[in-house]
């Protein structure tokens, strides 16, 4: 199986909660998840570390600005028996009172949802129901500003612990 990631993904999703308890939820016009409720989500580029690349992304599919509040999961898997396909889980806050405006070429719909409601909804992910059922929101959260020594050569350096 070719394609342009090479045979290790690294991808990041974010779980934004609202004020009131909903979980900001996209709709992808593509791929597995088709037409299904999901975590907003995408692929850590060069030079950014997965906690700046879930920032990004959530801006890039919904338009809301959000913080970190921590690392929840991770999800493992491979593919065709050959991709190693990896995604870091991260709790958000939104900023502000951002309105969503979805990205038109790669989502049908992003809005906030309330748990209950996304628990009853045949369209909402595996991924979700695991999150919901299993209550797996316990954040493990970042230490940033650490130096583990310049031999090493690192510009950034982040702990989820």
């Amino acid at each position: 199986m070719k394609n342009k990631r090479g045979n290790v993904w690294l991808a990041v999703s974010g779980l934004v909660q609202s004020s009131d308890g909903k979980w900001l939820v996209v709709k992808k016009k593509y791929g597995g998840l088709k037409g299904m409720w999901s975590l907003p989500a995408g692929f850590v580029e060069a030079g950014e570390t997965a906690d700046e690349a879930v920032i990004r992304e959530i801006k890039e599919e919904t338009g809301i600005n959000c913080v970190i509040k921590g690392l929840i999961g991770l999800r493992t898997g491979v593919i065709h028996e050959e991709i190693s396909d990896n995604m870091l889980m991260f709790m958000l806050e939104p900023i502000g009172n951002g309105q969503i405006k979805h990205q038109e070429e790669e989502l049908f719909e992003a809005r906030y949802i309330a748990v209950d409601e996304l628990l009853t909804d045949k369209d909402a992910s595996i991924l979700l129901h695991q999150l919901m059922v299993q209550n797996s929101t316990s954040l493990k959260p970042c230490t940033n500003g650490l130096n583990p020594g310049d031999q090493f050569g690192y510009t950034k350096y982040k702990i989820f612990l």
